[in-house]
């Protein structure tokens, strides 16, 4: 309250009253350290199903499940062929709304990093620029549909704003973030995104994810061999490829995550 001088004062509290006050934030802090302490219980569960999963279950299912379809498709097709095949799946799939994921992982498993990375990337190139190039002969019915979720479209938009280098950040941004890959490349149209800009940025913007793709089908693909060879893994095996794994992981999440923030950061300007 203010004093004669025009001054404010500050008036004491009774005990109880500086108790209570102590109490609630001995209690906030209490409740803080509870609700981290079950975050960090949450993802050791979360990382020791991980782990099972990919130590067990991801080899059997290898073996009983995805061996035989490779054993079929090394026996029917050739090695061209077969490479034929998966890139026109990567690349046509996502034009009729369809996951080209499953495509990619068997193309990694089978063809390896570098000519499994360029034989997803090239067929993602064509599976980006057709729906780019189709979609603009509906592009009213995409901003209607826009119209329904404004904070996607609103996502959206920031790759037909600004300069190039704008829209390719935009872009490869959006690309990272875990944005919808197939309604984005429709969704495109509905803004003023150049394809250079466009293509360039979805292309960057899809490397974590085919990394991670390659990496979990190499991964599970030597687990299974390696149960095969010996019956179980050694423990070396074991932890190398579960750090592997949660490090590509843990990667993947950390510039997800950023891309998430940047695209906030830019939505606000």
């Amino acid at each position: 309250m203010g004093d004669s001088d025009g001054e404010y004062v500050r008036l004491p509290l009774e005990n109880g009253t500086e108790s209570q006050v102590g109490t609630i934030l001995t209690g906030g802090k209490w409740v803080s350290m509870v609700w981290w302490v079950k975050v960090v219980f949450l993802v050791a569960v979360l990382a020791a199903a991980a782990a099972v999963a990919v130590i067990f279950v991801g080899p059997m299912f290898i073996r009983r499940v995805v061996v035989p379809i490779l054993e079929w498709e090394r026996e029917t097709f050739s090695i061209p062929v077969l490479g034929l095949l998966l890139f026109a799946s990567i690349a046509l799939f996502p034009a009729v709304f369809l996951p080209s994921s499953p495509s990619m992982w068997i193309a990694g498993m089978t063809f390896g990093y570098i000519y499994g990375f360029i034989l997803i990337m090239a067929g993602a190139a064509i599976g980006m620029s057709l729906p780019y190039y189709f979609g603009s002969s509906f592009r009213q019915k995409i901003h209607k549909w826009l119209e329904r979720w404004p904070n996607k479209s609103a996502i959206v938009r920031l790759a037909g704003e600004g300069d190039w280098f704008h829209q390719f950040r935009a872009v490869t941004l959006i690309r990272i973030s875990p944005f919808p890959y197939i309604v984005f490349n429709y969704a495109s149209v509905a803004t003023n995104v150049k394809y250079c800009p466009y293509i360039c940025g979805s292309l960057v913007g899809i490397v974590p994810e085919t990394y991670m793709t390659i990496y979990s089908g190499r991964l599970l693909w030597s687990l299974a061999g390696g149960t095969d060879d010996s019956g179980l893994l050694s423990l070396q095996q074991v932890i190398c490829d579960v750090l592997g794994f949660c490090s590509a992981l843990a990667a993947t999440v950390a510039v997800t995550i950023y891309a998430k923030r940047t695209l906030q950061n830019l939505q606000e300007k």
